[in-house]
């Protein structure tokens, strides 16, 4: 700790500019990625950035440090979006549009997962710094849900993960939604039969 009380160790929070200039790279380098395939060049990201290569390396020194980063954004995001969909007034229909909406973009993140394994990264230590925010956000989402009887009392979040996974991989092989609604049927609450 120094004076401050600020550990020593600890990363210098970035300037306003850096900040903008990591966003920009950020979402330039998801746009060139899903276009391009992860195998488009960082040069390619910089010019789409509109910044030069060495901001690029300034804030991600790899592109496995660049695709981590991805990867971590779109996971934030989507505890995000869970988050705000755990807020709409109709909670069943939340869920399930949270569920449809987050399989259909599921495909640049699964390229990015895909890179990545390539470089021999462990997806779960890609992942941990976020696993936590993504799996409270889709708790309040699913218990919100169940809670209104829109789906299953038995569906557990590690269910939910493993449903989105699955849909996910499903619809790189099939772009229709047939295999999406046959998991979202099974995730419905069903009436008790007499």
């Amino acid at each position: 700790m120094n004076a401050q009380g600020v550990p020593v160790n600890a990363p210098r929070p970035l300037r306003a500019d850096a900040q903008r200039n990591r966003a920009r790279v950020l979402a330039a380098a998801e746009q060139v990625f899903a276009e391009r395939g992860t195998a488009a060049s960082t040069e390619e990201v910089a010019r789409a950035a509109g910044v030069g290569v060495g901001t690029v390396f300034r804030h991600f020194p790899t592109k496995e440090a660049l695709l981590r980063a991805l990867v971590l954004e779109r996971l934030t995001r989507i505890a995000a979006e869970a988050r705000a969909h755990a807020e709409a007034p109709d909670p069943g229909a939340a869920f399930f549009d949270f569920f449809a909406a987050t399989v259909r973009g599921s495909a640049s993140k699964l390229e990015l997962v895909d890179a990545l394994a390539e470089l021999g990264v462990d997806q779960e230590e890609t992942t941990a710094p976020v696993a936590a925010e993504v799996a409270g956000a889709l708790a309040g989402l699913l218990h919100r849900a169940q809670q209104a009887g829109a789906v299953r009392a038995d569906v557990t979040v590690g269910d939910v993960v493993a449903l989105l996974a699955g849909a996910s991989q499903a619809r790189r092989h099939t772009p229709d939604d047939r295999p999406l609604t046959v998991v979202l049927d099974g995730l419905r609450a069903r009436a008790a039969t007499p």
